[in-house]
């Protein structure tokens, strides 16, 4: 089955130093585009854009909203500074929707107080999304907060607001549960896909993290059923792989294209 869904790579996971070298690292594997963080300098990565034509469909603001449910309020403040500065690079590129992390559960940080404070924080930011046309995507990491895929839904409903949804971690679920039935629940609210693996089995013999040391397709990924999901709630975006894991002596733009190869047998499962 041939999906129509469009191959994209974390730009963190390039190989190269500048700007220009990683897009064209991302472009000679076969990926159609590239999600950027946040707070780069705008007109080199659109030089970047240019000269390799990739399509920037996400910027990643994770590393800036983090604080959104931190207990200071100039922390919060800064955090929401961040959203709007993602925002802004995001209309620049073209990219339709930012990737935000709703803050985090702490010792110090109650559920309670990061469900209001996130939500307190990122409506300071809608309006401006809403302007620009560019959404804020929620993604669901390992922040001890949004644990279930009623939640997720709720929390974005909440807002009230078409420029809020989610950008959803395939890998990032499995150690809570099955990644199709959060798809399913999630359905249009899902804006941008994160692809993903994780073993299980590695995860409970040497540690959370240690799930990600895994090559893709053997993991515990069912991809076939988390594709058939995809297809049920109508999904037609971009596939952003994500690779948590690198194996040792491979030459870095082999793997890309490993992972490019990857990509498409997951899409066409």
């Amino acid at each position: 089955m041939k999906r129509n869904l469009k191959k994209g790579l974390w730009y963190s996971s390039a190989p190269g130093g500048s700007v220009l070298e990683k897009f064209q690292a991302v472009k000679a594997a076969g990926f159609d585009g590239i999600e950027p963080p946040s707070h780069l300098d705008q007109e080199e990565v659109l030089r970047a854009r240019e000269a390799t034509g990739l399509a920037i469909p996400s910027v990643s603001c994770g590393k800036h909203s983090r604080g959104l449910s931190h207990p200071d309020t100039a922390q919060r403040t800064e955090a929401v500074e961040g959203l709007k500065h993602a925002l802004r690079d995001a209309k620049r590129y073209g990219a339709s929707s930012i990737l935000v992390v709703a803050g985090g559960v702490t010792q110090q940080v109650s559920y309670a107080d990061a469900y209001q404070r996130v939500q307190e924080s990122v409506r300071q930011a809608v309006p401006l999304a809403e302007e620009l046309g560019v959404k804020l995507a929620f993604e669901n990491v390992w922040n001890h907060f949004l644990l279930s895929p009623l939640e997720a839904a709720r929390f974005v409903d909440e807002f009230r607001s078409p420029a809020v949804g989610w950008q959803f971690d395939v890998g990032n679920v499995i150690n809570l549960g099955w990644p199709e039935q959060w798809i399913r629940i999630l359905g249009p609210r899902i804006l941008t896909l994160h692809i993903k693996e994780f073993s299980r089995k590695k995860m409970n013999e040497k540690g959370p993290y240690a799930g990600f040391a895994v090559e893709f397709l053997e993991g515990d990924n069912d991809w076939p059923t988390v594709m058939k999901a995809v297809d049920a709630i109508g999904y037609h975006g971009w596939a952003i792989v994500e690779p948590a894991w690198q194996p040792k002596d491979v030459d870095p733009a082999v793997r890309l294209k490993q992972i490019s190869a990857k990509l498409d047998q997951i899409l066409a499962t």
